[in-house]
């Protein structure tokens, strides 16, 4: 049975010998004393009243990871906070031209699809470390998917410009017209 905080109403009711040697009122402290150092993140080990040492309360591997993971696939909301990701932005785009803004929607929109390209890309990676019976990702897998996305990507856009007969139209009647023009 787990143990819970006393409360002050159990501890009036049970106000008999056990009280009046104040062993409730050791317990109820080591308990704050265990509650405080968890809070604070402290790994300190706790003294009880019988005086043996108490551990605090540690999950196994991959229990939180896991959680976590249920806790962001449920949700629908930005992982990168707000703030950082526009200075992000903003200083990108310095590089470029000065002085350009930007209204919160386009913010809004850059941090969607970067966010999605992240998820995505890490999804990606994941599936090449499995794939590799390993666990943990690897800036070889990460530097694999991408190189496999930019020969992917370019054999798409090669293909477009070749197969498509609307851009040999448009580039005659640009040489065309750049023929009229001088």
């Amino acid at each position: 049975m787990a143990r819970t905080k006393d409360t002050a109403s159990f501890v009036g009711k049970r106000a008999g010998a056990a009280a009046a040697t104040g062993t409730f009122a050791k317990k109820k402290v080591a308990t704050v004393a265990a509650a405080t150092a968890a809070a604070i993140g402290g790994q300190k080990k706790i003294k009880s009243a019988a005086g043996a040492i108490k551990k605090p309360h540690r999950f196994r591997p991959g229990t939180v990871a896991l959680r976590e993971i249920r806790r962001y696939q449920k949700s629908s909301d930005l992982l990168m906070r707000k703030m950082p990701f526009y200075r992000l932005v903003r200083e990108i785009a310095e590089d470029f031209h000065r002085d350009l803004r930007f209204t919160g929607t386009a913010l809004s929109a850059l941090q969607e699809a970067s966010e999605s390209f992240l998820v995505h890309l890490f999804e990606d990676v994941n599936y090449v470390t499995i794939d590799k019976k390993k666990v943990t990702i690897s800036p070889r897998e990460m530097k694999l998917v991408m190189a496999l996305r930019t020969t992917n990507a370019n054999r798409h856009s090669s293909m477009a410009t070749h197969n498509s007969p609307d851009v040999g139209a448009v580039y005659t009647s640009a040489i065309a017209a750049d023929d009229v023009a001088s």
